[in-house]
């Protein structure tokens, strides 16, 4: 840390509370639980309210966006599929959010209640699991802590209270880049129009062949998103792009997406 005067985003791995406490005490800016490392706990993301440090995580959809919110994410990225060179992950996910925010805005509370119970069901995975390997039914009551000590019923209060602030923003309540596959300025640029408050773009840029030129064409592109002459000039002579991966040639098994939800 001493030896860089620029802000530091490090990785940890899903769930790794003891990961990111090592992270914050050495003086990261932000912390990203991510995806693209080996998931460390299979059931739950990390309480990030505990902490000093802000979170960044990613997210596929609503769901896991405002699940990760009410844990206290500061920030939430579209997973997309890293180390691809390929858009088509974020865009999905980034439709997906948003189409899902527009429906958001059409339900009456009570709707979005149900939702909120739907959505907070994946904290009860754990307590369902326990008691089907006892030969019990597989049933959480309302009362019942199920994660970091709150009770089923207050994480429905919790992600109830964090989708109203979708409804009535008609946005996330935090900022939402894109993230995974971004290579090109138009990538960045088609990311922005779909509503991307910014872009992250990984170490697959390295793998171009002019990384420097590429990332300054990608900055100018995500600023002038809405300006197709301008990208265009800054997408000149900049050399080959990182190898895109079909993603249909990823199994299913292997996407880093598909990591905590």
């Amino acid at each position: 840390m001493d030896a860089v005067s620029i802000p530091v985003m490090a990785k940890c791995r899903i769930g790794h509370t003891t990961e990111a406490l090592v992270l914050e005490a050495i003086g990261v800016d932000m912390i990203d639980e991510s995806e693209v490392l080996t998931q460390a706990d299979p059931f739950f993301h990390i309480y990030k309210k505990k902490f000093k440090v802000p979170f960044v995580c990613g997210a596929r959809n609503l769901g896991e966006a405002v699940r990760r919110i009410w844990e206290g994410a500061a920030m939430i990225r579209t997973k997309g599929e890293a180390g691809t060179g390929n858009i088509v992950e974020a865009v999905r996910h980034m439709r997906l959010m948003n189409e899902a925010i527009a429906q958001l805005q059409r339900m009456t509370d009570e709707e979005i209640y149900g939702v909120a119970k739907f959505y907070a069901n994946r904290y009860a995975e754990l307590a369902k699991t326990v008691r089907e390997g006892m030969g019990l039914p597989a049933t959480v009551l309302e009362n019942e802590p199920i994660y970091e000590g709150f009770t089923l019923a207050e994480i429905v209060d919790g992600l109830y209270k964090v989708l109203l602030e979708v409804k009535k923003l008609g946005r996330l309540p935090v900022v939402n880049f894109a993230a995974g596959g971004v290579a090109t300025p138009a990538d960045a640029a088609l990311m922005m129009q779909l509503g991307s408050d910014g872009v992250f773009v990984g170490s697959g840029i390295f793998k171009s062949e002019n990384p420097l030129e590429r990332a300054r064409a990608i900055v100018e592109a995500t600023y002038n998103y809405d300006k197709p002459d301008v990208v265009a000039e800054v997408s000149k002579n900049l050399g080959e792009a990182m190898k895109g991966i079909d993603i249909t040639q990823i199994s299913e098994a292997e996407k880093m997406q598909y990591r905590g939800d």
